[in-house]
């Protein structure tokens, strides 16, 4: 930003109290260079998604070296569920980040407070209202996803712990989204990496020392989040970030709230659709037997560290073209896709080609069970192709929600679980009983035919625009 220290200082001491507090938030995605946008924007923002994915991976891990086969698949089952809760919970709350980006690019400070004032309001009844109903409903839970008896009722007491704790986990991403609309990746992943420490270190002692088994991965997982949001708050509070809240700005607005739902009811819905096609191969792998289903759930934990990438695309186009939309900048939004798709397919390439050869290694991280390790190899090398094709239509997705036509991500992502990621990995585990190999395949046919529904959207935006 032109201009000293001392001069910026000056001009916003004698700019109004608002919008004084609005400009030491926003930062400015709607100029100079694309590319260096995208990377300075995108690795905090990978740097979070990767601490948060250490989350589940430390839990893994520290179970695995202290507990058996039936706490690892309790913890891997348990997690898989929360997973899914908590990409819907980022999935509605993509609707604020984009919703407060767009008022950014526009420079209206007002709209900005009310959209961030609404989400507050909308996700304290969300929270409250699923932790009731979760509770309650924990075993039948356990039940449908098929978890192997040996590991049912360890499953259970990690999803009641963690079913508690969904309160903290809702605050947490719905700070960030706010964050992240105002062009801020970097405060969202000090936090999280507050609590990545905190939660490696509770689980060493709930399951290590105090022999909590999935009890303590829950456990610790909870608290930590607990603590990142009181760090978050104290944050905010203590170096008056600058979000300016009027009480009116917490009553619902039919405006703000109802821009904030058109783009996060369809990719809230979308990705749980994704995670109950996850939940359903892991039900086919847990039906297959023990082995087969911690296999799964390791492989799942090591696809979920490389989709970081993909991951991080996604919400990065949708920040950083929602701002240039706001700002009528629509060559640059288009620019920003493109830059991602190369290097989100650019790595998932990479990646794809090294598993091949460590896939073996990669599984035996987390497990010596050799006949683990076997199965999740074989499941690992099909699967992991899926990281360089899913990385050109979650770009394409964070494009779309940035327009507010995530209508389009729901209806990609639904083709490809109905008419090939479920009805593949059953075909395959039906008719190749002894390898997990053919199962890997259903997840990247599955992406080639989201992606091929990506390249017609596209397409038929940019008549439709000209």
């Amino acid at each position: 930003m032109p201009g000293d220290k001392e001069s910026l200082c000056k001009q916003a001491e004698k700019a109004p109290e608002t919008e004084r507090n609005y400009r030491f938030m926003e930062r400015d995605l709607t100029s100079g260079s694309v590319f260096k946008n995208i990377v300075s924007f995108s690795l905090p923002y990978l740097l979070s998604y990767f601490l948060q994915t250490l989350y589940g991976m430390a839990d893994l891990f520290i179970i695995g070296r202290f507990n058996g086969v039936d706490s690892i698949t309790a913890v891997s089952v348990g997690s898989q569920v929360m997973h899914m809760l908590t990409v819907m919970i980022v999935g509605l709350a993509m609707g604020s980040t984009v919703t407060v980006g767009k008022a950014v690019g526009a420079k209206q400070p007002k709209q900005a407070s009310q959209v961030i004032g609404n989400t507050i309001t909308l996700f304290m009844g969300v929270s409250a209202a699923a932790t009731v109903l979760l509770l309650v409903f924990v075993k039948p839970v356990v039940a449908a996803m098929s978890t192997p008896a040996e590991a049912a009722r360890e499953t259970a007491v990690y999803l009641a712990v963690c079913f508690a704790g969904i309160p903290f986990i809702t605050a947490y991403n719905i700070i960030s989204a706010v964050f992240r609309g105002l062009g801020d990746s970097r405060s969202p992943m000090y936090f999280i990496a507050v609590a990545c420490g905190v939660n490696i270190t509770l689980d060493y002692l709930f399951i290590g020392v105090f022999h909590l088994g999935a009890a303590g991965a829950a456990l610790g997982t909870v608290v930590s989040q607990t603590v990142s949001v009181i760090v978050a708050f104290a944050v905010i509070f203590k170096k008056k970030m600058g979000i300016s809240l009027e009480k009116e700005d917490l009553k619902p607005k039919s405006g703000a709230m109802g821009q904030m739902l058109k783009i996060g009811v369809p990719v809230a819905v979308q990705d749980g659709f994704i995670q109950i096609a996850f939940i359903v191969i892991t039900i086919i792998a847990n039906r297959r037997g023990l082995n087969d289903a911690a296999a799964v759930g390791i492989v799942e934990k090591i696809i979920g560290v490389v989709f970081l990438v993909p991951s991080t695309m996604l919400s990065t186009v949708s920040a950083l073209s929602a701002q240039n939309i706001g700002a009528g900048k629509h060559d640059r939004a288009e620019s920003t896709l493109r830059y991602a798709v190369l290097m989100a397919a650019g790595f998932g390439f990479l990646v794809s080609v090294a598993m091949q050869f460590w896939g073996r290694q990669a599984v035996g991280l987390f497990t010596g069970d050799a006949g683990v390790i076997l199965l999740g190899n074989q499941y690992l090398r099909s699967y992991i192709w899926d990281c360089m094709i899913a990385g050109v239509h979650f770009s394409f997705s964070g494009y779309f929600c940035a327009y507010g036509l995530s209508g389009i991500s729901f209806l990609h992502n639904v083709l490809s679980i109905v008419c090939v990621r479920v009805p593949g990995a059953f075909l395959a585990s039906w008719r190749f009983p002894g390898t997990l190999f053919p199962m890997g395949l259903a997840a990247p046919g599955g992406s080639l035919l989201s992606v091929v529904v990506c390249v017609i959207a596209f397409g038929w935006m940019k008549k439709r625009r000209k």
